[in-house]
C-alpha cells in the first residue's frame, strides 16, 4: 500500500508539472489581434449590430482606450473632439465660446461672428471653411491620428442673396469613426454633395430652425446623411430645441445625456437612429 501511495503521489505530481507547462506555452502563444478596418475616403465603416449605448465621460481629459472618440459640447455650435491620441479639435472656434483645452486643429464658418475668429492664437492648423475668393475651401488635413475634409455649401448673405462656397460641413475621421459638423447649414444637400461627405457616423447637426434652415428642410437633411447617432446643436432656447425633437420624435429615438460630453466608438453606434441631447446651448 505504501508503495502505491507513493507512486500516486508521483503520479499527481507529474500531472500537475504538465499542466503547468502546458499552461505556460499557451501564455507564451501571442494571438494576432483583428486587423483595424482602414478608414476610406467615402468613410464607410460597419455599423455595429449589438445595442451597446453611448458612455457619458467627465471632463477629466483621460487618454481614449482603443477607437474610442470623446465628443464635449462647449456650447452653440462648437465642440471639442478627442481622437484616441488625444489630439483635440474645436468646431466653428471663436471668440465668444472657447474649448476646455487648447486644441490642435480649429475649424470655423462666417455666417456670424460666434462661428470664427480673426485672431487664432497657438494653433497649429487653423481650417476657415470659406475662401475670400468665392471658391470651395477645399480642406484635407492629416494630423495624427487625425483627418479632417471640408464639404462647401452656400449661404445666404446679409443683402438676401446667396454667397457661394460660403461655408463649409466639416467631416472628422479619428478613432475609425467618421464625425460630420454642419455648420451654418442654409440649404439641403445635393447628391455630390452627400457623396464627398460619405458615410457618416455622428452628426452634428443645428436645428434652430430659422437662422440656418427651417426645421422642414433639416429633417430632410439629416434623412439624407442616414447617421446613426446625431446630437443637436445651434438652439437659442429650449423651446427651439423641443420643437425640432417633437418634430424627429415619431422617426428617431431621443435620449438625455446628464454631462455635455460622450465617448463613442465604433461599437458603441446605437443600432436605431437617435439624437443625444447634451446639456447647453
Amino acid at each position: 500500500m505504501a508503495a502505491f501511495a507513493a507512486l500516486t503521489r508521483r503520479f499527481v505530481l507529474a500531472a500537475g508539472l504538465i499542466g503547468l507547462a502546458l499552461a505556460s506555452a499557451q501564455a507564451q502563444v501571442q494571438v494576432p489581434a483583428p486587423a483595424k478596418p482602414e478608414m476610406r475616403e467615402s468613410c464607410p465603416g460597419m455599423i455595429a449590430s449589438d445595442r451597446p449605448r453611448t458612455i457619458p465621460a467627465a471632463f477629466d481629459l483621460a487618454a481614449l482606450a482603443g477607437d474610442r472618440v470623446r465628443i464635449t459640447y462647449s456650447g452653440h455650435s462648437t465642440f471639442l473632439l478627442e481622437s484616441p491620441k488625444l489630439v483635440r479639435v474645436a468646431t466653428d472656434y471663436n471668440d465668444y465660446i472657447r474649448t476646455p483645452v487648447l486644441p490642435d486643429i480649429v475649424t470655423m464658418n462666417h455666417a456670424h461672428p460666434n462661428h470664427y475668429t480673426d485672431l487664432p492664437a497657438d494653433i497649429k492648423f487653423v481650417l476657415r471653411g470659406w475662401r475670400d475668393d468665392g471658391k470651395p475651401a477645399g480642406h484635407d488635413v492629416s494630423f495624427g491620428d487625425v483627418r479632417v475634409r471640408s464639404v462647401s455649401t452656400n449661404i445666404r448673405n446679409w443683402n438676401g442673396g446667396t454667397e457661394f462656397n460660403g461655408n463649409s460641413i466639416f467631416v472628422f475621421e479619428m478613432g475609425n469613426l467618421c464625425i460630420a459638423h454642419l455648420g451654418h447649414l442654409h440649404h439641403t444637400l445635393t447628391q455630390q454633395q452627400l457623396d464627398e461627405m460619405g458615410r457618416i457616423d455622428v452628426l452634428l447637426v443645428p436645428v434652430d430652425g430659422a437662422f440656418t434652415m427651417d426645421m422642414d428642410g433639416m429633417v430632410e437633411v439629416v434623412r439624407s446623411i442616414r447617421a446613426p447617432l446625431m446630437v443637436p446643436m445651434h438652439f437659442f432656447n429650449t423651446s427651439a430645441l423641443h420643437r425640432f425633437l417633437d418634430r424627429v420624435s415619431r422617426h428617431y429615438d431621443i435620449d438625455y445625456a446628464e454631462v455635455p460630453s460622450f465617448v463613442v466608438s465604433k461599437e458603441t453606434l446605437p443600432t436605431k437612429p437617435k439624437f443625444l441631447v447634451l446639456p447647453g446651448h
